[in-house]
């Protein structure tokens, strides 16, 4: 059989108080409107997809939609749903034996959905997939303020799309819609046409995106994972040498041996922070061969790796950093290392731990010939709007 989709997006979202129709509006980079053609265009079973918006947006429609596997009409839709529904149910070809119709203010509707609405038109001439009331469900007065009534909540469902029709049950419900008053959904055109609906099984993640919090919510889920990232460096301390932390010098008698300041905080966070971002590390971006960062200060090439990782979405969270030194003793000076560190991050003050650690005697580190730290950085994604 030949299945058509009439995808109604004729609405202007007013509710979710959006500065462009909410069809439009960006989800993980793609528009709420092309994630609901997506979902009907990859799917197997299905024919033939019409798209209704509002008249003003058909001509560029097919341009802001982009390519697509199979070929959408783009028609205007009318005053009422049923209206914009019967403008749909015009432009689909006469072959086509069952229509499903979707609202494409539910993106995310899955596949499975599709396939159950399907398979029941085998049987029946309307479909409808929806989830049973979970909370007990009271009918209110007009003003909404006192209780009429516990409706049972075994007998409520909470209907979703698509909803799907075979063509000549549509046709009727179209007819009957041109007289009726505004109908909020399309089988209950069905039912006041006499024709028996059947309930399939819809599923919690066909959220219809309504509200401002919907739309915080559905963008939430394309927020990407935290990355982590670790770093490690380590210097030879000579005499000569300040010894740096942070940009911090604290008093000794040697400091690390390197090509630039041998700060070995900052070189760890600065491998810890591309690390996460997947932009290579500290030897590849700023290499001991390039006379551009002889005696380079830590905190600048740290600042530095902070602005590769936002070219590529990411800013960085929090970072944990331990330095193994035998001596001197870092403790006088862990505040103000942490709090330089906090305004080349640009993160808060809690966000950054520094701590210090001996060697216990063992190796370079453990003699005092060198100095080491490791670091960890979390990066979150800076780019989803």
């Amino acid at each position: 059989m030949a299945i058509g989709v009439i995808i109604v997006a004729g609405g202007r979202g007013e509710r979710l108080g959006a500065t462009v129709p909410k069809q439009f509006l960006d989800l993980g980079g793609r528009s709420m409107l092309q994630r609901s053609i997506d979902a009907f265009d990859h799917h197997p079973r299905v024919s033939e997809i019409v798209v209704v918006l509002p008249a003003d947006l058909v001509a560029t429609a097919a341009s802001i939609v982009g390519a697509t596997s199979r070929r959408c009409r783009y028609v205007a839709g009318g005053d009422r749903r049923q209206d914009s529904v019967r403008h749909g149910f015009e432009a689909l070809p006469h072959d086509v034996d069952v229509v499903l119709v979707h609202d494409a203010a539910r993106p995310f509707v899955p596949a499975a959905v599709i396939d159950r609405v399907i398979d029941a038109l085998g049987e029946a001439g309307a479909v409808v997939p929806a989830l049973a009331a979970r909370d007990t469900v009271k009918r209110g007065d007009a003003a909404g303020h006192m209780v009429v009534e516990t409706i049972p909540r075994q007998h409520v469902w909470l209907a979703q799309t698509p909803q799907g029709f075979r063509r000549h049950v549509l046709a009727a419900a179209m007819a009957l819609g041109e007289q009726e008053t505004e109908a909020t959904d399309d089988v209950s055109l069905a039912e006041r046409a006499g024709h028996a609906v059947r309930i399939v099984l819809g599923d919690g993640r066909n959220v219809k995106i309504t509200t401002p919090d919907d739309l915080a919510a559905a963008r939430a889920g394309f927020v990407a994972a935290p990355r982590v990232g670790t770093g490690y460096d380590l210097h030879v301390l000579v005499e000569g040498r300040p010894l740096v932390f942070a940009g911090v010098v604290v008093p000794f008698e040697r400091g690390p041996l390197g090509h630039s300041d041998g700060d070995v905080i900052c070189h760890a966070i600065v491998d810890a922070v591309l690390g996460a971002a997947g932009a290579g590390d500290i030897g590849q971006r700023f290499p001991n061969t390039d006379p551009a960062w002889k005696d380079a200060a830590g905190v600048d090439l740290l600042a530095r790796a902070i602005v590769i990782a936002r070219e590529g979405g990411w800013t960085v969270t929090n970072v944990d950093v331990t330095v193994i030194l035998e001596r001197p003793k870092l403790a006088p000076h862990v505040r103000a290392i942490r709090e330089r560190l906090a305004a080349v991050l640009q993160i808060g003050l809690e966000a950054v731990s520094v701590k210090a650690k001996t060697n216990e005697g063992v190796d370079a580190v453990g003699r005092g010939e060198a100095v080491a730290a490791h670091a960890v950085a979390v990066l979150r994604s800076g780019s989803v709007r």
